[in-house]
């Protein structure tokens, strides 16, 4: 993955979520995403380059509606013409704002399996704080992940609203081989995937899963366990140290833990 803070077509450049008992759920994602020697993620989840990267709000007003999944903000060409073709191959609308010239400014989607995201303009490079390029990646969204039943069709779904190009992804499962996707942004690194929900990915549900990553992966499980979240998968590499975990907060929304 490319540096998340240069702008560019497919990018991810924050997420947010409104939640019920919201000050319940600012405690339970300060605990869990502050942990290690030199934790960068702040109480109000701002990373250590001062940039949002993830909006905890309370469920309320003209987000009451919204389902209690962490949506991506992904930049796009155009707002206006991703809206049209989500509509027409299967999505659904569920907010879209207009400047007062009548200009589409962001929207927030549902694709065909349900999964929320929000589309917005790339961000002006003007407006993205200097960085080393390595630091960039600390506290930030590291990936995306979307597991459903039909990747193929949701891999073209996205293809069209986002303009990602795509990679295939090899994969093996009971000795049968298949292909799950890479979603590829404009500067040619990639920024998410979708996934067949078989192998290891059975069993997640079919919404976007935020990569975050935290100083100490087994310290966050801990601490998402004593604050009455859950553990839904744990993966382990070689060296028996945790790999990921996808977790789910106390209202019920999922999200990914990664080292970071």
């Amino acid at each position: 993955m490319s540096d998340p803070l240069v702008p560019r077509v497919g990018g991810i450049l924050s997420a947010d979520i409104a939640v019920p008992e919201h000050a319940s759920e600012v405690r339970f994602y300060s605990r869990v995403l502050t942990t290690g020697e030199n934790p960068l993620w702040r109480e109000d989840l701002m990373n250590n380059l001062g940039t949002p990267i993830v909006g905890l709000g309370p469920r309320a007003g003209e987000y009451a509606h919204l389902p209690l999944q962490w949506m991506p903000h992904i930049q796009v060409a155009d707002v206006a013409a991703s809206v049209k073709r989500a509509l027409e191959l299967g999505g659904k609308e569920l907010m879209h704002a207009e400047g007062d010239d009548g200009k589409s400014q962001w929207a927030v989607l549902l694709d065909p399996n349900g999964a929320a995201f929000g589309i917005i303009p790339v961000v002006p490079a003007e407006a993205v704080p200097p960085t080393d390029g390595v630091a960039a990646h600390v506290g930030h969204i590291s990936w995306l992940d979307l597991t459903v039943s039909d990747a193929s069709a949701t891999r073209d779904f996205y293809r069209q609203v986002v303009d990602w190009s795509v990679q295939d992804v090899e994969m093996e499962d009971a000795s049968e081989r298949y292909a799950d996707y890479n979603m590829v942004g404009a500067d040619g690194n990639p920024s998410a995937g979708v996934r067949h929900a078989r192998g290891v990915n059975l069993g997640l549900p079919p919404i976007w899963l935020i990569c975050l990553p935290v100083g100490d992966l087994a310290e966050s499980v801990r601490r998402v366990r004593e604050e009455g979240g859950k553990i839904i998968q744990a993966t382990r590499g070689n060296d028996g140290e945790y790999a990921r975990a996808v977790v789910q907060d106390l209202v019920g929304a999922y999200l990914s833990l990664v080292p970071g």
